[in-house]
């Protein structure tokens, strides 16, 4: 697996029956939370599954199961803590205008960087709706100071 998530998809929350045992896909999401302690990469894509751990379909299991796959394919990569003499803050971030097919809501992600080195890098929903890309991208970057 090359992506946590297969290019261009786009969950739903009934975008096919239901998974026959939502238990375990809970457990498979609390469980890959706890890796992004250590593995900014996946963030994304199980901030995105966690949103349906209520009523998770056979769609959003497939989708587990290409994290999972991902997961296990990229097991040797990590956190790189370089040595560096330039000791800058830097902060990248980005928006999903749109991602959320159910509410309209874009999703941000944002990664600190020390120097070299990551320090701090969420993905989060944002409550509010925007209109347009740009709105989406300059929201992203006011989270990105928070």
């Amino acid at each position: 697996m090359v992506t946590p998530l297969p290019l261009n998809l786009k969950l739903q929350t009934n975008d096919s029956p239901l998974y026959s045992n939502p238990a375990l896909y809970r457990s498979f999401i609390g469980k890959l939370n706890f890796l992004t302690n250590t593995r900014p990469d996946p963030s994304f894509s199980i901030q995105a599954l966690s949103q349906f751990m209520q009523n998770p379909t056979q769609n959003h299991f497939k989708a587990l199961t290409h994290t999972l796959n991902y997961v296990v394919a990229t097991s040797g990569k990590g956190i790189l803590l370089k040595d560096s003499d330039s000791l800058k803050l830097q902060a990248y971030f980005d928006s999903d205008w749109g991602a959320c097919l159910d509410t309209q809501r874009f999703v941000t992600g944002c990664v600190i960087l020390f120097g070299n080195s990551p320090i701090n890098w969420k993905s989060k929903k944002q409550c509010t709706v925007s209109k347009s890309s740009s709105e989406a991208k300059y929201r992203a970057m006011a989270a990105s100071n928070s």
